[in-house]
This record gives structure tokens, C-alpha cells and sequence, in this order.
């Protein structure tokens, strides 16, 4: 057969329909809604291989709606004021029952295109459901998002997707003919990630390129798929997610962890600059004064892997996190600098004090700019007590030193500075 097995498998019903219970299930959010025909305007947000064109079709197939799809990888502007037109037509035989507009990868709608949907969704011309594998909170504008319920969507259980094996064997015409024995299924789970139309691909390539009878194990699956990329958008969600994993396994001092993610993101394709500049951040932001070497070595990691490049560079990130994550933390610098940037928006542009102003004029001098100001070298231990704040500000500590060995030693040093003016 031409058709893909994944496509010959589409279900047309809601009862056919395999996974997210917490949707479609006996008390999922949109079962009642699907049956009554009462559907608003949705954004299906989930992994590749979950349904969401499926379920689009069965939502306008049990609701009797006109169906219109486009994919926004090839539709523009016009495209979509075309199908709008048509969709007002349609609109106009039923009453009680706008038509569904289906929009994949609506994500890659530029602004203008989506815009081109607000007047359609608002008047309620269209039913507007958007499929997504990107965070709709990123890439879908704000205007058409507060006009749609998203939904997620998430990666079938092996339950389901073994399920939808066994129903591809019983019903599927080409298949059930063939002598086929299901005897292992790990390796098909594995290779699938959770992408249902993936595992049926797969399942169908093994099928096909085998003589009868034919027995699924996983050393034959593993055989005849000789890799398995791992599921990474260096540009979308999986993107964020882990290197957020990544930083908070490395804030968090768990080694291993770190390690981890590293690895997803270097077996995903990951830029090995990227990986290494956010660890230089990390090292300023999270490790700060508790180990000041600690920047020292993330730049040098920056530098030695923007020169050397993969397969090596996997070691010298690997070192690196390993660093970081076994480092002592202190953020004091982060905070210092974020509670500074808050008194300077809420008390604006503060005088600077007299004594503390540059004086390279005499009119600057008979002004008394510069005139109590108290040199440090010139007293003992190189240090003066003065206020170096602006007037309104006196006494305010920005600076807090955290309770590690490191910063420890700087509260000491402050606190016989300063005599506890700071609460040091």
C-alpha cells in the first residue's frame, strides 16, 4: 500500500481515539463539550505523534462542522483569508455551528498571519484549533491566545502505544494478512519516544522488509533502525527545558544531574558555545563570591571549546559542570546588583554627594565639590569611615554577605570596617 501505515491507523471516531484521557477520557475536559457540539476556539499543545491533527478531525467529525485545514508551513495571508471567506459561507447554512479552521504548526504563523485570524475568531466566523509542539505562551500572539483554551497534549503511556500496535495488527488490512508475531516490543517503545505515528513507521518498515513468518524482537527492530536520534528542538520547548534543568542541577549541587543533561544536549545537536556560555553565568550568578575561581574556569571552558569544538569539547563541559555543580554557592553578587537597579528605578537620579563629585575646575572647588573627601591610603589599613551612598540612602546595605566560608571571611573584614553600620 501507497497510504503509511500511521495514516491508515488515523482514527475517525472519538471512540477509536487511543490516549489523553485527561481531554477525551470518560470526565476529560472536552468529552462533554465534543458530544453536546460545543466547542470554542483551542490550541493543541503537545510532542509530534500525539493526536492533535486526529483529534481536530474527529472533534469536527462528531460535532458535524465544515472542516478546514491549512498547515503554516505553506499557507500565507491570503491563504487564510481564502478559507475565512469559504468558512463565512458555511457559516451562513449553519446556525448554532461555526466551522473549524485547523491550523498545524500555527507556531510558525508569523504576527501578521496570526493577526489576520483575530476578526474571524472574534466574530465567530471559525472555530480556531491550533496544533503546537512549541510553548503557545512564546509563539502565539497575546491577542489570540486570550481567545483560545490550550490544551496539552502528552506523550502516549506504553499502554497506549502497545495497544495501538495490537489494533494495527487486528484491523489494518495489509497486516493482518501477514504472519506476524509481536514478541518483543521494548525496542519499538524505546525508538518511538512516545510518537505514536513514529513506533506505526517503524513497525511498518520492519514488517515490510522481513519474509514470513515474521517475529518482532527487539535485536530485529534495533537491526533494521540503526540509530535513535534523541528528540531535541534546538529552537523550541525541549530547547528551554533542559538547559533549565541543566542550570538547576548545577545550582542545586548534584553532579550527576548535570552530567545528564549535558548529554541530552550534546546528543541532540546542541551549539557547545551556548552550553558553555550559560555555564559562565551560572558561575557569576550562582557560585559568585563563594568560589570566585569558579568564573575563572567557566570562561576558560568558554574559550577552549569555542576553539576545539566537538567531539572533545564534551570533556571539557563535562569537567566544568562537574566543577560548578561541587562548588560552594552564593548569589550575594546577583542580588547585590538586582537590589541596587531597584533603589535606582524607585529613587531616580539621586544627587551624587558633594565630597564624592570630581572637582578639575576652580569653580568646581569653590563649589565644594570634592572638599571632605577622606583619601583611604592615607589612613591606616587603607581605610576611612565614610558614607559613599547618596544622602537619602544612608545606611542602606545592598550588599548581603551569605553564610559560606569564603564570604564569611568578608563579613569579618566588613564588620570591623564598618563597625556593624550595615548590620554586617
Amino acid at each position: 500500500m501507497n497510504t503509511p501505515l500511521a495514516e491508515r491507523m488515523r482514527p475517525q471516531t472519538l471512540a477509536d481515539y487511543i490516549g489523553q484521557d485527561h481531554l477525551v477520557g470518560k470526565s476529560g475536559f472536552l468529552t462533554s463539550g465534543i458530544v453536546q457540539g460545543i466547542i470554542p476556539s483551542l490550541i493543541f499543545w503537545g510532542p509530534p505523534g500525539t493526536g492533535k491533527t486526529t483529534l481536530a478531525q474527529i472533534i469536527a467529525h462528531e460535532s458535524k462542522r465544515p472542516f478546514f485545514s491549512l498547515s503554516a508551513i505553506n499557507s500565507g495571508v491570503k491563504d487564510i483569508r481564502d478559507v475565512i471567506d469559504a468558512a463565512k459561507k458555511e457559516s451562513g447554512l449553519f446556525t448554532t455551528k461555526n466551522p473549524i479552521l485547523f491550523i498545524d504548526e500555527i507556531h510558525r504563523f508569523s504576527k501578521s498571519q496570526q493577526d489576520s485570524l483575530l476578526g474571524a475568531v472574534e466574530k465567530g466566523w471559525i472555530t480556531l484549533i491550533g496544533a503546537t509542539t512549541e510553548n503557545p505562551s512564546f509563539e502565539v500572539i497575546p491577542a489570540l491566545l486570550s481567545r483560545c483554551q490550550v490544551y496539552v497534549l502528552e506523550s502516549f503511556s506504553k499502554m497506549d502505544l502497545e495497544k495501538l500496535l495490537n489494533i494495527a495488527l487486528e484491523k489494518d488490512e495489509w497486516l493482518n494478512k501477514k504472519k506476524i508475531q509481536l514478541k518483543e516490543t521494548e525496542a519499538l517503545l524505546h525508538l518511538s519516544g512516545g510518537d505514536a505515528r513514529k513506533l506505526l513507521n517503524i513497525f511498518e518498515l520492519v514488517a515490510s522488509t522481513e519474509k514470513e513468518p515474521i517475529e518482532i524482537s527487539n535485536a530485529l527492530v534495533l537491526e533494521k533502525v540503526q540509530s535513535n536520534p534523541a528528540r531535541y528542538d534546538k529552537t523550541g520547548e525541549q530547547h528551554y527545558d533542559i538547559i533549565s534543568a541543566f542550570i538547576k542541577s548545577m545550582r542545586g549541587s548534584d553532579p550527576n544531574g548535570s552530567v545528564y543533561w549535558l548529554a541530552r544536549m550534546l546528543s541532540g545537536g546542541e551549539d557547545v558555545k551556548f552550553i558553555a556560555r550559560r555555564m559562565v553565568i551560572l558561575a557569576a550568578e550562582d557560585i559568585g563570591l563563594a568560589n570566585p575561581n569558579a568564573l575563572l574556569i567557566a570562561n576558560a571552558t568558554f574559550d577552549a571549546v569555542s576553539k576545539i569544538g566537538n567531539p572533545e569539547a564534551r570533556i571539557l563541559l563535562s569537567q566544568c559542570a562537574i566543577y560548578l555543580a561541587t562548588s560552594p554557592k552564593s548569589n550575594s553578587g546577583y542580588t547585590a546588583i538586582d537590589e541596587a537597579l531597584a533603589l535606582v528605578e524607585k529613587t531616580g537620579d539621586l544627587p551624587v554627594p558633594l565630597h564624592l563629585r570630581n572637582a578639575p575646575t576652580k569653580l568646581m572647588k569653590e563649589l565644594s565639590y570634592g572638599k571632605e573627601y577622606l583619601y583611604a591610603h592615607s589612613f591606616a589599613g587603607n581605610f576611612v569611615d565614610q558614607e559613599f551612598l547618596p544622602d537619602v540612602l544612608k545606611n542602606t546595605a545592598i550588599y548581603l554577605p551569605q553564610n559560606n566560608a569564603k564570604e564569611k571571611s568578608i563579613k569579618d573584614f566588613l564588620s570591623i570596617r564598618w563597625k556593624g553600620k550595615y548590620g554586617y
